[in-house]
């Protein structure tokens, strides 16, 4: 018997520790799902086209450092994209941003129905995380390591996005059509009003997938 196709999925993006729920204290949004491995197959390190990956990207003790400058060419030639170092999985980890880097999308699920691109994108903005540009889902995301977890429900279009085992937002989902793939990238992709350097770290990664969806 074959797999479910991807877009009958549910993803967790999710990053931490098993957190023990008491009263109402912070949940664990893994339950009812399961760890895959990770390898080469389902990480990929996008990238400005013309440097070698370790310019842009680095692996050390655990931690998953992604940089890009203002000023790098996009991902491929013949991109239009704005400069990005991104790992595309499915999967789940601890973020932390820097101080300075700002006007960036650190984290996003690629995919989407028609006119849109992606599901989701966590951006930064002067140290505010946020849905996009608005509303705001953590005030102050600099210089310290956060536990983030992002539940993709495919068919039932919804997202929800937890921040140390916290419900912080909840959004429609904008895919849900046969054919349509869905990537949870991490790491640094330019927006409106970029600061010059950019850059955020990733530790932990896991990828998660619905037991319901495993044959």
């Amino acid at each position: 018997m074959s797999s479910p196709s991807i877009w009958s999925s549910i993803f967790v993006l999710l990053i931490t520790v098993v957190y023990e729920v008491v009263g109402w204290g912070p949940i664990d949004p893994t339950k009812g799902f399961i760890s895959q491995h990770l390898n080469q197959s389902n990480l990929v390190i996008q990238r400005p086209y013309d440097v070698p990956e370790d310019e842009r990207y680095s692996f050390k003790n655990g931690v998953h450092k992604l940089w890009v400058f203002k000023t790098d060419k996009p991902h491929t030639p013949t991109s239009k994209t704005n400069p990005r170092t991104e790992i595309r999985v499915r999967f789940e980890a601890y973020g932390y941003v820097p101080y300075g880097t700002s006007g960036v999308c650190i984290m996003q699920i690629f995919g989407s129905c028609p006119p849109h691109a992606t599901t989701l994108m966590l951006r930064v903005y002067n140290g505010t995380l946020s849905y996009y540009r608005a509303p705001v889902v953590v005030p102050n995301i600099y210089g310290r390591w956060f536990k983030l977890n992002v539940v993709h429900d495919v068919e039932g279009r919804r997202v929800e996005v937890y921040i140390d085992g916290v419900l912080k937002y909840e959004a429609a989902g904008r895919g849900g059509a046969e054919g349509i793939s869905h990537y949870f990238k991490c790491g640094v992709y330019a927006q409106n009003d970029a600061s010059y350097y950019m850059e955020s770290r990733w530790k932990k990664i896991r990828v998660l997938k619905n037991v319901n969806n495993v044959i």
